[in-house]
């Protein structure tokens, strides 16, 4: 990938996880050619890399768009991270170093100082520290790349941005707050513990990005994000 289109990758992904493109809204190649002062050639490469990435889809005829997913397909990502992560969190705890306890540690308490500060907290710090904290446990989970895979196949980073952008600060602080005992729970080499922590961090995320959930035999939501 050479550097310019890199270049624009970043801009075009900075675009839709900000938020200034909605789920569904189609990314015109001359209009972001435009915004981002290049030619189309970079954009039309960059959105192929961005569909292959999960962000956007691109139809035939039609061009790209912000993928959008309905309650019920957000509601089985979030299932299965709490079932896949949960697994995660156990094995980690069983085989996690010294040294990988340490850092999953300082990223714990640099997440908790980066929330710390109520609504004026910086959200793209916030989502940096939070995925540097799920991918190193699951590093530390070991167990060669299946895991990874599965984690990465379930990890849609525009689902993970809009989660934190639903975030209030009570929830945003108890998000801070299972990182903390998820991390304590390991260096108590309590693997249950663990996993549980991590699977109710997950579900709590899903309820505050789709709120109460319905009660059986009620309609769904019709929202997408």
């Amino acid at each position: 990938m050479s550097t310019e289109t890199e270049s624009v990758v970043d801009g075009v992904r900075r675009l839709v996880l900000s938020g200034q493109y909605a789920s569904g809204d189609r990314l015109g190649e001359v209009e972001l050619a435009a915004a981002l002062g290049v030619s189309r050639t970079p954009v039309r490469e960059a959105l192929r890399l961005l569909a292959a990435e999960g962000l956007l889809e691109i139809t035939p005829n039609k061009g790209a768009r912000v993928v959008a997913w309905s309650p019920a397909e957000l509601e089985e990502i979030f299932a299965l991270r709490a079932q896949v992560e949960g697994l995660a969190a156990r094995r980690a705890t069983e085989r996690v170093t010294p040294e990988q306890l340490d850092e999953l540690e300082r990223l714990a308490v640099e997440h908790s100082e980066a929330t710390g500060a109520g609504p004026g907290y910086d959200l793209e710090r916030v989502y940096e520290l939070n995925a540097l904290f799920h991918g190193r446990i699951v590093q530390a989970a070991g167990g060669g790349t299946s895991l990874t895979s599965v984690v990465n196949s379930l990890v849609h980073s525009v689902v993970l941005h809009r989660t934190l952008h639903t975030f209030d600060d009570v929830a945003m602080k108890r998000s801070s707050r299972h990182h903390v005992e998820i991390v304590a729970a390991m260096r108590s080499r309590d693997p249950e513990w663990a996993e549980c922590v991590m699977r109710g961090h997950l579900l709590s995320a899903r309820a505050a990005l789709l709120g109460p959930r319905p009660h059986p035999g009620s309609p769904p939501t019709p929202t997408t994000l």
